[in-house]
């Protein structure tokens, strides 16, 4: 389906950044290939200046409601709407076909584009490949689920420029011809079972990024965990050309991906390029090493040189909320991990600090995870926890029993919100030690996203620096 097909009536669920982007680059289509744009923004959507900037670009705009009623050509679905959904559901009903937003960018612009997908590190493999393919010459974009979303690109794309799409299990959910020339699976935790139901079907949508590769595509999939050697597994099945990709071990084949003595190589095609050691990189820890492996073998694969390669790999700066430094006031290192919204992501940032050096601060909106794993974890590797938000309590307690199991030294701390949480570990930390906010949780209970919680948190460090300035 080339960019010219004729789209017809097109309703768009949901009023948030995607649906908006969605609704603007069909209504830019009136006239030409769609016929209608429609909008429903769900249930708790209400008008406002963004419904009338809307309506005033000749979208329709239906607010209050999931009933969708018509008939369309094409449904366009914003990730948040589950596929079970009575909203998505009602859609379809009266829809010839659903799609997601990637899905539609895809088929409107369908050359060169990498999807990484994974429970974590997406964000930092989708920044880092996007600057080694530009540290290669290339012309690459982020876009997809690290914040710009793919239709709100596509105007400005110019020839030969790559979309590197960060992909979430929402957003691959609703692909159907969705064909990258590389495909990136770095890990498969529990997360967002409230939206999948079952690891199974959560796990599933991830594996569709593989969906419709060639023999002449690139699957790079880790095999550090059950689920991803599954995926490798009938990747490799299906005669795909598949990278395998550990930080734990040398995988045998042609292609692969991997630390030897400290040193990322990758291997493609039975070439090896040896390319910098881990301890060289700006960012910390072994799951930043297999984001940086993943990275370096879509750049190689897409034929960034390997002195370009090594460049950008020293050359990469940690991104805002994701293990970024924040300060050092009093001897105390301060570091924003505000991403850090699922256990398993908490669990990998821990391993980047040294072991009881460590006071963590734990909370936010509780979204029912199993803390079994990250108690133990953070038993093994802290001196301190702090838990506070919706899920604090939740937290501490799971804290305190894994304290009782094990006879660990951890000191747990309760706090109401971000701000007393901040204070008490201030007041807890020794110098030499480092201050972590890895949640664990998505923040919805207190602020309107994970970046509005790692600013807070930059915030109240440089605040505490200047008071120790003055």
């Amino acid at each position: 389906m080339g960019s010219q097909a004729h789209l017809g009536n097109v309703v768009v669920l949901g009023l948030g950044r995607t649906g908006e982007a969605v609704a603007r680059y069909l209504a830019g289509l009136l006239g030409s290939r769609v016929d209608s744009v429609t909008l429903y923004g769900g249930a708790d959507s209400e008008r406002g200046p963004r419904v009338e900037g809307l309506e005033a670009a000749g979208v329709l705009v239906v607010t209050g409601t999931e009933d969708v009623t018509g008939s369309y050509d094409l449904a366009v679905a914003s990730p948040g709407i589950p596929v079970d959904a009575p909203f998505f559901r009602s859609a379809a009903a009266c829809s010839a076909e659903v799609v997601g937003e990637p899905e539609l960018a895809f088929r409107e612009s369908p050359e060169r584009w990498v999807a990484i997908t994974g429970t974590n590190g997406k964000t930092t493999t989708t920044s880092l490949a996007t600057h080694l393919l530009r540290a290669g010459g290339l012309a690459a974009e982020s876009v997809g689920n690290i914040g710009t979303p793919p239709v709100e690109a596509l105007d400005a794309r110019a020839d030969g420029t790559w979309f590197v799409a960060e992909l979430s299990s929402f957003q691959l959910a609703t692909t159907r011809l969705f064909r990258p020339r590389v495909a990136v699976l770095l890990n498969v935790t529990p997360d967002h079972l409230e939206w999948h139901h079952t690891m199974e079907a959560y796990a599933a949508a991830k594996e569709r990024a593989f969906a419709n590769l060639g023999a002449g595509e690139l699957a790079v999939v880790s095999v550090d965990d059950e689920w991803c050697r599954a995926v490798a597994q009938r990747c490799e099945g299906r005669g795909l050309r598949t990278c395998r990709l550990s930080v734990t071990s040398e995988p045998d084949g042609p292609c692969a991906a991997f630390l030897r003595d400290g040193e990322l190589v990758v291997r493609l095609d039975g070439v090896e390029h040896a390319l910098v050691a881990a301890s060289d990189l700006k960012i910390f820890g072994l799951h930043n090493a297999e984001n940086a492996l993943a990275a370096s073998a879509v750049a190689l694969e897409l034929g960034v040189a390997e002195k370009d390669v090594r460049s950008g790999l020293v050359s990469f700066a940690p991104i805002e909320h994701r293990i970024e430094p924040a300060g050092e006031v009093g001897g105390v290192r301060y570091v924003n991990d505000s991403k850090a919204t699922n256990t398993d992501s908490v669990e990998k940032a821990l391993t980047a600090f040294e072991r009881g050096s460590i006071v963590v601060l734990l909370g936010g909106h509780d979204k029912m995870t199993d803390l079994s794993s990250l108690a133990a974890a953070v038993c093994e590797r802290c001196r301190a926890a702090v838990c506070f938000g919706a899920a604090g309590e939740r937290i501490a307690a799971a804290l305190e029993a894994a304290r009782s199991e094990t006879g660990a030294a951890l000191e747990v701390v309760r706090a109401p919100h971000l701000r007393e949480a901040f204070d008490a570990a201030v007041a807890t930390a020794r110098p030499g030690e480092t201050v972590l906010l890895s949640p664990a949780c998505s923040s919805f209970d207190e602020f309107s996203n994970m970046a509005e919680r790692g600013r807070l948190f930059k915030d109240l460090v440089r605040a505490l620096a200047a008071g120790e300035g003055r």
